[in-house]
């Protein structure tokens, strides 16, 4: 199950409290303050991990706290520092503020370690407000408390490749000949629940990861069937592949029909999703009048469509191939926050 939402609380750790002491020698009488200070909290930090590929650890914790700072102690002895607390998040996660809406950081780098709660400065011990004029100091500082917030972590799954269409459009059966993911596959609509992510291997050690999005259908971008929870997965991707069933009797969605239902719904949803390089396969060209269907599906939109069976793999390779060209093509655009752009509702920060 992919888990692609979650609310957590996170809180730095205190900073230790300063120490009131003071010197205390045999024959040295007037020793002087020697109080430390006390040590820093722990920071949390956020950082994508290609080990993790799903929220649902936060999902099932939602307190993150990282460990205070121990407190200062006599002969000027300064408090350990609390320990740093590290939350391990998949590759594509936002995370916003969720009081305010606004977005802290996007993980789209693998690694790179992100501050998202600064934890309290230590207090000051009394050694530290010794004066010529004030010897004998009483004063210390408590530590500063820690940051601490609500947090919403939103994931948008990285992929080269999504691949969209009405529910029962072969998408699943397809990934699942080009990679090793193994999808549920059923003559019934709506088989596949959640995202899918695959891996496709090629010549001359040549890759790209494909995610199969469960089955759109008319209103998804408003809600209905499952395409509004997952729309979002496909906005990161370099390139769309539309597959369209044009051989299959199961319903009577004509492949025109079918083809400008899922360009209406992109576009509605988001203007730079629909925006995005779009490969159209025509999908069970191996059923009866499958070729001739694929045909009048070219004239009908006015572009390019290449004709494929998922099940036999007629004409998969040399889709695999313009698949590959055309992410080749747009490697170099960015695909980090700079080119999401934000619901109306939330801001960057």
């Amino acid at each position: 199950m992919i888990v692609d939402e979650a609310d957590i609380y996170i809180r730095a750790g205190k900073g230790g409290d300063g120490c009131l002491s003071f010197r205390r020698e045999k024959f040295i009488p007037k020793g002087g303050p020697d109080g430390g200070d006390g040590g820093r909290g722990g920071n949390v930090y956020a950082v994508a991990s290609p080990n993790v590929e799903t929220l649902l650890d936060f999902a099932g914790r939602h307190h993150w706290i990282a460990e205070n700072g121990q407190p200062g102690q006599g002969k000027n002895k300064t408090g350990r520092g609390g320990e740093d607390l590290t939350l391990e998040l998949p590759p594509g996660t936002l995370i916003y503020d969720r009081d305010s809406d606004i977005l802290i950081k996007d993980l789209s780098t693998i690694g790179k370690p992100v501050c998202i709660a600064q934890g309290g400065r230590g207090g000051r011990g009394n050694a530290r407000f010794a004066r010529p004029d004030h010897q004998t100091p009483r004063e210390f500082e408590p530590g500063a408390a820690g940051r601490e917030r609500w947090l919403h972590l939103e994931l948008k799954l990285i992929a080269d490749v999504g691949i969209v269409g009405l529910p029962n459009a072969g998408k699943s059966t397809l990934l699942s000949r080009l990679s090793s993911a193994r999808p549920k596959i059923a003559d019934y609509p709506f088989t596949t629940l959640q995202p899918c992510l695959g891996i496709v291997e090629l010549s001359q050690h040549r890759r790209f990861v494909m995610a199969d999005i469960p089955g759109l259908i008319e209103g998804a971008h408003e809600g209905a069937g499952l395409g509004d929870a997952f729309l979002k997965h496909i906005e990161r991707t370099r390139a769309i592949l539309h597959v369209v069933d044009v051989g299959s009797e199961y319903g009577d969605v004509q492949p025109e029909q079918a083809y400008r239902t899922i360009r209406t719904e992109l576009e509605k949803y988001s203007t730079h999703l629909a925006g995005k390089q779009e490969l159209v396969a025509a999908n069970k060209v191996d059923l009866t009048g499958g070729e001739e269907a694929a045909s009048q599906l070219e004239t009908a939109i006015g572009r390019g469509v290449l004709p494929i069976s998922a099940v036999t793999g007629k004409g998969v390779g040399r889709m695999v191939e313009r698949l590959a060209a055309l992410v080749t093509q747009v490697k170099s655009e960015p695909v980090g926050t700079d080119e999401l752009p934000l619901p109306p509702h939330r801001r960057q920060d």
